[in-house]
């Protein structure tokens, strides 16, 4: 399963959290500084109960404000 973690960051702040979350290797595939109204994606991979614990985690970084999670899902259109 894969998904991708929005993150806002404290100002100023964004390359102590990118140092942070380059430690974490397990679930974590990809990370980008992005424009808009996060500051970094990551691109997770993982069971549902690794990419829940790891964005419970990412919580626990003080410079990080706010996290939306998008998760991938399978959809059959009939095509």
């Amino acid at each position: 399963m894969r998904a991708l973690c929005l993150i806002a960051v404290k100002p100023g702040k964004v390359d102590n959290v990118i140092l942070t979350l380059r430690k974490i290797r397990k679930v974590v595939r990809e990370i980008m500084i992005v424009t808009g109204r996060a500051d970094i994606a990551v691109v997770l991979q993982g069971t549902i109960d690794e990419i829940n614990n790891i964005v419970i985690d990412f919580k626990k970084i003080r410079e990080i404000v706010t996290t939306e999670t998008l998760i991938e899902v399978e959809v059959n259109l009939g095509w």
